[in-house]
């Protein structure tokens, strides 16, 4: 079976947020996006960049089917902050134990994966869920040695600062200055190859789609490999959530520390949501398609990082419908990272961190703070979003070898 639409002519109108900082690249892909016939709204955060298909900082709100390349093939990427009761001045006191703590708690790279006693048991790994297909199944081995390892990119796990501006009851915490530890990576191998293999199969699906949206491709949830798709993204989130919180325990032992509190929040995901009916009156359900950005809804906690060499933010969402409940997933890239390679010297991006007062462990020069947009500026942006709950400055950094 194979389905056939055709484009609208014009894209939807859709809002953007930041719009002096978003390059013609992202705004062409996202306007190709408004002319999915199965398009209902979209917003365009301040980060945004040109990705695969939808570009980084895009949301999309589709009726009735979900597209695996709007996800992306790092599925349920994701960012987690614990917070600790003791001073951050004890990375500086004790430097060597928290560095262990960082390279002995989790692995980097593609690759990187836990053998033998070293795999971590987690309750993700019994989800029934597992055993729900045969190619699920296939998978659980791969995720299981890959439980608490981090990737590679501008994936990273770091020691730092974090300073709440005021007394927080949902957060149990008092205004101050606390040790922290952030994370961000997502769902591993198993993501990947989930999206590949659902990518393919909406491609199929429409085999005449304009290529300017091939990438676009979508599957019907009401259809046997939709749903079949929606269920491996949910137990990818499950994993990846689950993968955060082995590398902050293991890090955590590391160090000899128990956290107070921990946020965490996707930001390449899809979920059901309700928006304002086209009628004018009552609601309707969507998929909202969240490529590179934060689930802002009213009261919702969320963390937008910086770069390896700037702060990172604990933000509430606002619940602005017009941004589709959304909010920026970091800094965002004003340098492609061919251009950071060649534009940007090691003896710059290392005068830039310790200026700072950062240590880097590992890290491409791609990713270089100068390759990234300044994160105040693109939290000034999105002020309507967001409120500012508390600031997160990056002491100890570790990221795949560069």
């Amino acid at each position: 079976m194979s389905y056939e639409y055709e484009l609208r002519a014009e894209p939807l109108a859709y809002g953007v947020w930041g719009a002096d900082q978003i390059d013609e690249g992202a705004l062409a892909q996202m306007n190709a996006a408004m002319r999915l016939p199965i398009s209902v709204a979209g917003a365009l955060m301040p980060d945004a960049h040109v990705g695969y298909g939808l570009p980084i900082g895009g949301v999309l709100a589709t009726e009735g089917a979900v597209i695996p390349y709007a996800v992306g093939v790092d599925i349920a990427c994701r960012m987690r902050l614990s917070i600790y009761p003791v001073s951050p001045h004890v990375i500086g006191q004790q430097t060597g134990k928290f560095k262990n703590a960082l390279m002995e708690g989790t692995l980097f790279g593609a690759g990187g994966a836990w053998r033998g006693n070293q795999r971590a048991e987690h309750e993700v790994m019994d989800d029934p869920a597992w055993s729900s297909s045969k190619y699920l199944a296939t998978l659980q081995d791969t995720a299981y040695n890959q439980l608490g390892t981090s990737g590679s990119g501008n994936h990273f796990v770091e020691w730092g600062s974090f300073r709440l501006d005021e007394d927080d009851a949902e957060l149990g915490l008092k205004a101050g200055e606390y040790l922290a530890l952030l994370s961000h990576s997502g769902s591993r191998g198993l993501g990947y190859q989930i999206a590949t293999k659902y990518m393919e199969l909406a491609k199929k699906l429409h085999p005449n789609l304009d290529k300017s949206v091939a990438h676009f491709a979508w599957l019907p949830l009401d259809t046997y490999d939709g749903q079949a798709y929606w269920d491996a993204m949910e137990l990818a989130g499950r994993f990846a959530a689950a993968n955060h919180e082995v590398i902050h325990k293991r890090v955590a032992k590391g160090a000899g520390i128990k956290a107070a509190a921990s946020i965490e929040n996707h930001h390449n995901f899809a979920w059901k949501e309700h928006i304002p009916a086209s009628s004018g009156t009552g609601e309707r359900e969507v998929v909202v398609h969240r490529k590179g950005a934060t689930p802002a809804g009213e009261g919702v906690l969320g963390i937008i990082p910086g770069s390896m060499g700037d702060a990172g933010y604990l933000v509430r969402g606002k619940g602005n419908v017009d941004a589709l409940r959304s909010a920026s997933h970091g800094a965002g890239r004003k340098m492609g990272r061919k251009e950071a390679l060649s534009s940007i010297t090691k003896t710059e991006r290392d005068r830039y961190l310790k200026e700072r007062g950062v240590t880097l462990i590992g890290g491409g020069l791609d990713e270089s703070p100068q390759a990234y947009k300044p994160i105040d500026e693109v939290m000034a942006a999105q002020t309507d979003l967001v409120d500012i709950l508390g600031k997160f400055t990056p002491i100890l950094v570790r990221m795949d070898k560069s």
